[in-house]
């Protein structure tokens, strides 16, 4: 049989005995469904035989994962219309996954059927021929530049998903703001649809839910601050929306901020990343555009 997905991974030396169900769902977090699937088809492997979910597995068994393809629920990559010269900035990639620097002014995806031009186009161009796929895991707005996670396989999605929702996978935004701003702090506001521009985004707004932000202070003078933010919920426009109201917004922001017209400076500059499988901590630096650098030189925001 032909399978679409494989999974190949040797357990580490420091591998803790554990039955092979806990390895795959608690360890890996693979969801249930995909485990049921690899019990019904018999399609988990341990040193090149089929296990049952309740064996044992111990440091340096060879584990093979096989998937027709089938069982996977992820969003069609069709849309996808790969780019003929993809213009991509790769900071991190493996088997599983990589980390891509966005421009400002990029799409993150298309909004409809063929469309392109989007960063997934030049993802989808980048692999094209290698036997992986573009899959969206999360996305950055329009206007907004920095570190981007895209899966290569639908296997490591929902695993990528969950670590997102924990908390354990997660970025760091610069951004320069209007005005001075405090040394350091949270801003802790509900955010919600303005209702009347459903473009917008408010604090208080319609179906406000819980968001907060930090933040800490790098550079400022009397007219600018760098800042750098850490998000602890992702709503929409979160950062755009809690430093507008606070009175900080960014500069060039065009909702938020729409007299400020130099360009959004606003840069996910590093991305904490947790392996698949290896479950290892990794993080990846986003360097700054040159148009940011060149702003804080020229504005003479200096790192204190």
């Amino acid at each position: 049989m032909n399978y679409r997905w494989q999974i190949h991974e040797k357990l580490a030396d420091n591998q803790e005995t554990k039955p092979l169900r806990k390895l795959l769902h608690d360890q890996w977090l693979l969801p249930n469904r995909l485990i049921h699937y690899l019990r019904i088809r018999r399609t988990v492997l341990v040193n090149g035989n089929y296990r049952s979910m309740n064996e044992i597995v111990e440091k340096n068994d060879n584990i093979q994962l096989l998937f027709c393809g089938d069982e996977i629920r992820t969003p069609a990559t069709n849309d996808y219309i790969p780019s003929s010269q993809p213009h991509l900035e790769v900071l991190y990639e493996n088997r599983d996954l990589l980390v891509v620097n966005k421009p400002r002014g990029q799409k993150t995806h298309p909004n409809y059927h063929g469309e392109t031009g989007t960063l997934m186009n030049d993802v989808a161009g980048y692999l094209v021929n290698s036997e992986n796929n573009a899959y969206m895991v999360h996305r950055i707005d329009l206007q907004t530049s920095g570190a981007v996670v895209v899966a290569k396989n639908p296997i490591v999605v929902p695993i990528l998903n969950r670590l997102i929702s924990e908390g354990q996978i997660h970025r760091q935004y610069l951004a320069v703001v209007e005005g001075k701003m405090a040394k350091s702090g949270k801003l802790d506001w509900a955010i919600g649809r303005n209702p009347v521009n459903p473009h917008l985004h408010q604090v208080n707004g319609q179906n406000a839910q819980p968001a907060l932000t930090y933040y800490e202070t790098l550079a400022s003078n009397h007219e600018r601050s760098l800042v750098k933010l850490r998000l602890a919920t992702g709503r929409t426009h979160q950062l755009r929306v809690h430093l507008a109201h606070s009175g900080h917004p960014i500069v060039g922001d065009p909702l938020y901020n729409p007299l400020s017209t130099e360009g959004m400076l606003l840069h996910g500059v590093s991305q904490k990343l947790i392996l698949p499988f290896v479950m290892k901590s990794l993080n990846i630096s986003a360097p700054l555009p040159s148009y940011f650098k060149n702003y804080l030189v020229t504005r003479n925001v200096n790192l204190s």
